[in-house]
């Protein structure tokens, strides 16, 4: 399954929750559940394991659904990434009825608890910069690329590529499987991690931009 799916829902006092899926292209094994219903207003966690739920309701009951790797929540959506040879045909309608059902009941999808361990702005951003310095801008260098801060907010490091990085057709892959994993094994509090480079206007990159 590749293309985006709606789900429709009753909510608890009458109104419809939608919640549609959207396969990634680019990280078969990624979705992400947009819903009508926020879930973590104006923030954003990171669960690798359930012990990282910390009582949080949504993340409790997408990880009893198997199968399941890891969780990215922002304020009104769930980033679902699958392990083994599950499908998402199968796993949509599932993940689907789970949120569902909590957005229905009393009480907040993510506990306080996860909101209390987050560091502060200041000291995350000190920390990825430190990755960046350490392990990610002295790979990238040999493309003629590099990494920055552009801010951080609500949990979530917003960074932008430069150099050679701009507008290269491996940046999706790049910040999958090299900044983000580096980011994460340095800095498990962090939330969302997002580039929010203008890849079009990149010149000479390393790579020819994808056509996907």
């Amino acid at each position: 399954m590749t293309s985006e799916i709606t789900l429709s829902y009753d909510g608890r006092n009458g109104e419809t929750v939608r919640i549609t899926a959207t396969p990634s292209m680019m990280h078969p094994e990624q979705c992400t559940f947009r819903s009508s219903v926020p879930l973590y207003p104006e923030n954003s966690a990171h669960f690798a394991t359930p012990e990282d739920s910390h009582g949080s309701p949504l993340i409790d009951a997408l990880f009893k659904l198997g199968d399941v790797g890891a969780l990215t929540v922002t304020h009104d959506s769930v980033r679902v990434t699958l392990t083994g040879n599950a499908s998402w045909d199968d796993v949509i309608p599932r993940v689907g009825a789970a949120m569902r059902d909590v957005i229905n009941a009393d009480g907040a999808p993510i506990s306080d608890d996860v909101t209390d361990l987050q560091l502060p702005p200041e000291e995350l951003q000190q920390r990825v910069q430190q990755v960046l310095d350490s392990v990610i801008n002295p790979a990238v260098a040999s493309h003629g690329g590099m990494v920055s801060i552009l801010d951080v907010a609500n949990n979530t490091v917003y960074l932008q590529f430069g150099g050679g990085c701009q507008g290269c057709g491996m940046v999706g892959v790049t910040l999958k499987y090299g900044v983000e994993r580096s980011i994460r094994e340095e800095v498990p509090e962090i939330g969302e991690i997002l580039d929010t480079t203008d890849h079009a206007s990149g010149r000479n990159p390393y790579y020819a931009p994808s056509s996907k």
